[in-house]
């Protein structure tokens, strides 16, 4: 089931876009405010997001710079006016994957997103899979054992690098550096605190320590 984000503060525009919505079959989440835009977004089960430029306490562009600083890939179409365009246009900077332009037809909107949520040759899968686990990571959350379990953004970062080296042992300098990259104030058990959480909620069978090596993610019938 897609799930589309609506952050839109303008009422006329927000019925306009619901509307549309509703019409081809799509689930949306709407929201007036740019600071609950991000925690949604950030959350997960997210697959599109259709960004208003002006909302009150985060504005649409500041929204979108701070998911791509978290690392969130979700697809974001931004709303523009018309009367800034110009300068609304230079401040994506590359970030947004497409924008619509104030006021628009539906049925170019929906052309878009769904250009969008198709996946495009060559793109990498959304969701992974190894011995009957099932990782969606653009929901951040895997399906393992009949169920759906909720991960957090950093567990499902730790999670993505084991389903995309199955099989192979990974050192714990290697699992820091794909989660938290080079940054060196962290703990140096934090990797094995998060692993600890995904054996939690994933099954401690499933991820076994190298004593030496690190860490490595085997295969469960």
């Amino acid at each position: 089931m897609t799930v589309i984000l609506v952050a839109e503060d303008e009422p006329r525009i927000a019925s306009f876009v619901r509307r549309g919505l509703s019409g081809a079959g799509v689930t949306a989440l709407f929201t007036t405010d740019g600071w609950a835009a991000y925690r949604l977004a950030r959350r997960g089960g997210i697959d599109l997001v259709l960004l208003d430029g002006t909302l009150p306490r985060l504005d649409g562009f500041e929204v979108l710079r701070r998911l791509r600083a978290a690392g969130s890939d979700v697809p974001v179409v931004m709303m523009l006016d018309r009367d800034a365009l110009w300068d609304s246009v230079a401040r994506l900077k590359g970030s947004a994957d497409d924008y619509v332009v104030k006021p628009f037809c539906f049925e170019r909107l929906l052309a878009k997103i769904e250009r969008l949520l198709v996946p495009q040759p060559g793109d990498e899968p959304a969701v992974l899979s190894h011995g009957g686990l099932h990782l969606d990571v653009r929901a951040c959350r895997a399906h393992v054992g009949g169920y759906w379990v909720d991960l957090s953004a950093r567990e499902c970062a730790l999670a993505e690098i084991f389903l995309r080296h199955p099989g192979e042992t990974l050192s714990r300098e290697e699992l820091h550096r794909h989660v938290w990259g080079d940054d060196e104030t962290h703990t140096s058990n934090l990797v094995d605190v998060y692993v600890t959480y995904l054996r939690r909620k994933l099954g401690a069978h499933r991820f076994t320590s190298r004593r030496g090596m690190g860490y490595r993610l085997e295969f469960v019938h």
